[in-house]
């Protein structure tokens, strides 16, 4: 984006998107900018010109974040998505820098053979079709017509994608590779919780809420909740908190899954890979949270 004339004093514009200024005395020598202005001038604060190029940038930051989230729930859910609405949305830049990267399996199924192999999203080429860069480190075209984003705890060659991604220098818009993950471990009788990150300790019911929501789960009732799509249902991961009217401070409680309703609480033996990953995920963040003393007890 150029410079756009405020007045005849200064000139404005985008630079990492933050608005900047720079005088306008003349033309700049060459391979120079005019100099630059750190804050706006409080004369020019106020002109149409910035105050529309402010909002523009307000508006590019809130869409880089619903793109990258829009990412982050294909993800987490492993949902197909089209090749052709990737290739379609590659040319914005804010869907460039969620998608890039990304590792993604193509729908080879879809043609009656399994499915492709996992690789890094490169690019898109004039046909549409999606360039990968593979776990041989070669870049190949895949031309499925619908590919997935698996969530880590799917990827069964996380090991060798990770030490590639080590290798090229790979920095993903949406954590996915490095994401952490849990394994679930082989569960049997009737148990339907787990206790290993429970009784954190908060200051308050407020600081434990608010830490829930800076890591964006949802305060509902008595609990922390995370909706997880597996394996084609809608799993709620909750994690109980004390009653902010009978106590000054607040603990966590214990991990829980049920059905997208919360009707039915689900036995362990019942909760898919991802939901108990996202699940142990979100209990463990709450627990990273509590309330420690100076001398680093809690």
């Amino acid at each position: 984006m150029g410079w756009l004339a405020v007045g005849d004093t200064y000139e404005v514009a985008l630079v990492d998107g933050r608005v900047v200024a720079r005088s306008a005395s003349g033309p700049p020598p060459a391979g120079q900018e005019g100099k630059r202005v750190r804050a706006l001038p409080a004369e020019i604060r106020d002109r149409p010109e910035v105050v529309e190029l402010q909002r523009f940038a307000e508006w590019l930051d809130r869409h880089a974040a619903e793109c990258a989230a829009q990412v982050g729930n294909w993800m987490v859910s492993s949902l197909p998505v089209p090749t052709a609405l990737l290739a379609r949305v590659w040319p914005d830049e804010a869907w460039q820098a969620a998608l890039r990267d990304i590792v993604i399996v193509g729908g080879g199924a879809e043609a009656g053979g399994g499915p492709d192999e996992a690789g890094f999203l490169r690019d898109v080429d004039d046909s549409g079709a999606l360039r990968v860069v593979n776990l041989d480190g070669e870049t190949v075209r895949l031309a499925a017509r619908t590919v997935t984003m698996p969530h880590p705890v799917l990827l069964p060659d996380l090991e060798e994608l990770r030490t590639i991604a080590a290798e090229l220098g790979v920095a993903q818009g949406v954590e996915q590779i490095h994401r952490a993950t849990w394994r679930k471990p082989a569960t049997g009788g009737g148990a339907d919780r787990v206790t290993e990150f429970a009784d954190a300790e908060y200051r308050s019911w407020f600081h434990l809420s608010s830490r829930a929501t800076s890591l964006g789960y949802q305060v509902s009732g008595s609990g922390i909740v995370d909706r997880i799509r597996d394996t084609g249902h809608v799993i709620t991961a909750r994690v109980g908190m004390s009653d902010p009217y009978t106590e000054d401070k607040a603990w966590t409680g214990s991990l829980s899954w049920s059905d997208e309703d919360g009707h039915r609480r689900l036995p362990l033996t019942e909760v898919g890979p991802v939901a108990w990953s996202e699940g142990m995920r979100m209990a463990a963040a709450l627990h990273a949270g509590r309330t420690v003393t100076t001398d680093g007890t809690e």
